[in-house]
C-alpha cells in the first residue's frame, strides 16, 4: 500500500515495515526465549517515520490513514509478533489523539512529542473504567502512587499514558487521566512480564512511587465509577490496529503451514486447509470491517459503535486462534515443536484474548447496549 503526502512524495510505509520486519526475524526466536524487547527495532521505527506516521501532516507527521497503519502493523506481525503488538500500543494512543483532533480537541502537545521521537506507553487495559492507584492533591498538581501492569514497551517508551484514581476528590471519587514522563522522579520498571506468549513485548510493571503530576499534565478528570465516553473513542481507535497486528501473526502461520504441506494429497489435509482458510478469512473480513466502520477515525462516539467493534474483536480473536491451531494440526507434529515457528505463533496469537474486552465481558457489554441499558463501569 502507498500513500501520498502533502508534498506529493510517495511513501511505501508497508514496504518499510516489511524491510524492518525482515531485519528482525533472525533474532525473534532468541528474544522469545529470553523475553527481551528489541530496543533497536523501535529505533528503526522512529528513524523510518513509522512511529509518527499517523500524526496529521500539519503537525509534522506522515498523515497516514488509520487503515494504512493497520497494514503496517499487520506486516510487522508477520515477522515479529512481540514488536508488532508493542508498537500497536503506541500507535493506538496516537490514533486516539487523531480522533480527538478531528473532533475539535487540541492534541498538538501529544503530536509534537511523537513527531519528536517519543514512544507512548499505555496502561489502559489494566486501568479500564475504575482505574487504580492513589492520587493526593497538592499545590500545583498531585502526588501519585500506583503499579501499572501490563505496560507494553515500557523499557523503550518515553511517556506513560495512564490514569490514577482520586478517591478524595470533591464530590466523590474521580479518575485522573494524565501523561507522565518515564524519566520522572519516582517512576521505575519492575520486570514482571514472564508469560506464555508475546514474551519480548516488554510488557512489564511500571511503578509510580510518590510521583508529582502537575495539573497541566491532567487531560481529563471524570467520575470514577461511571462508563466514560472516552473509552468508546479508545475502543474505536485501538481495536482495529491491535487486531491487525494479530492478523499478521495468523497470516504468517497460515502461509507457513500451506508451504509445508505443498504437494501432498492426503485427503484429511484438504479438509484441514479448508477449515484453516475459513477461520483466517473470517478474521480478515472482521478486521477489514473494523477499519471500514472506523471511517478513518471519523466514527461517532457512541456505545453502539463501541459494542459493535468489541463484538467484531471477540469473533476475530477466536478465528485467529483457530486459524493458527489449524495450521499446527495441518502440519502435524513438527508444528508442536519449538524448532517450528508455528509453536511460537500459537502462543503469541492467544494474546488477542486479553485486550479489552475479554470475551465474557464483551458479551455482557454488547448485550446491555443492545437492550438499551448501557455499559457497566
Amino acid at each position: 500500500m502507498t500513500t501520498t503526502s502533502i508534498t506529493e512524495t510517495t511513501i511505501d510505509r508497508v514496504g518499510e515495515a516489511r524491510r524492518i520486519g525482515e531485519s528482525l526475524r533472525a533474532s525473534v526466536a532468541e528474544r522469545d526465549r529470553t523475553g527481551e524487547i528489541d530496543a533497536a527495532a523501535f529505533d528503526r521505527l522512529r528513524a523510518s517515520g513509522l512511529s509518527a506516521a499517523i500524526v496529521p501532516a500539519e503537525f509534522g507527521g506522515g498523515g497516514a490513514s488509520h487503515r494504512e497503519m493497520g497494514e503496517v502493523l499487520r506486516e510487522l506481525g508477520k515477522h515479529d509478533p512481540s514488536t508488532a503488538v508493542a508498537f500497536a500500543m503506541h500507535t493506538h494512543l496516537v490514533a486516539t489523539q487523531v480522533w480527538r483532533h478531528k473532533h475539535g480537541a487540541d492534541a498538538r502537545g501529544v503530536f509534537e512529542k511523537v513527531v519528536g521521537g517519543a514512544i507512548l506507553v499505555s496502561t489502559g487495559a489494566s486501568d479500564w473504567v475504575t482505574s487504580s492507584g492513589r492520587a493526593e492533591q497538592v499545590d500545583g498538581g498531585y502526588r501519585v502512587h500506583a503499579r501499572k501492569s501490563p505496560a507494553s514497551g515500557c523499557e523503550i517508551g518515553n511517556v506513560l499514558v495512564t490514569s490514577i484514581r482520586w478517591d478524595e476528590a470533591p464530590g466523590g471519587p474521580q479518575v485522573l487521566h494524565c501523561a507522565v514522563p518515564m524519566s520522572a522522579p519516582g517512576v521505575r520498571i519492575e520486570k514482571t512480564w514472564d508469560t506464555l506468549g508475546l514474551r519480548a513485548s516488554g510488557s512489564h510493571t511500571v511503578v509510580l512511587d510518590d510521583v508529582f503530576v502537575p495539573e497541566a499534565a491532567v487531560s481529563l478528570a471524570r467520575p470514577a465509577d461511571l462508563w466514560p465516553p472516552l473509552l468508546n473513542v479508545v475502543i474505536g481507535a485501538a481495536m482495529p490496529l491491535v487486531m491487525a497486528a494479530y492478523l499478521g501473526i495468523a497470516d504468517e502461520a497460515v502461509g507457513l503451514a500451506t508451504a509445508l504441506v505443498a504437494g501432498r494429497t492426503d485427503a484429511h489435509l484438504f479438509q484441514l486447509v479448508g477449515e484453516m482458510g475459513n477461520a483466517h478469512t473470517t478474521a480478515d473480513d472482521l478486521v477489514e470491517a473494523m477499519f471500514r466502520g472506523s471511517d478513518d477515525l471519523n466514527f461517532a462516539n457512541t456505545d453502539e459503535y463501541a459494542a459493535r467493534t468489541l463484538s467484531r474483536k471477540t469473533v476475530a480473536a477466536q478465528n485467529l486462534i483457530d486459524a493458527v491451531r489449524l495450521a499446527i494440526e495441518t502440519v502435524g507434529g513438527l508444528g508442536y515443536s519449538r524448532t517450528c515457528e508455528l509453536e511460537m505463533r500459537y502462543r503469541d496469537v492467544h494474546g488477542s484474548l486479553f485486550h479489552p474486552l475479554p470475551r465474557a465481558k464483551q458479551i455482557l457489554f454488547s448485550g446491555r447496549v443492545a437492550l438499551g441499558y448501557g455499559p457497566l463501569a
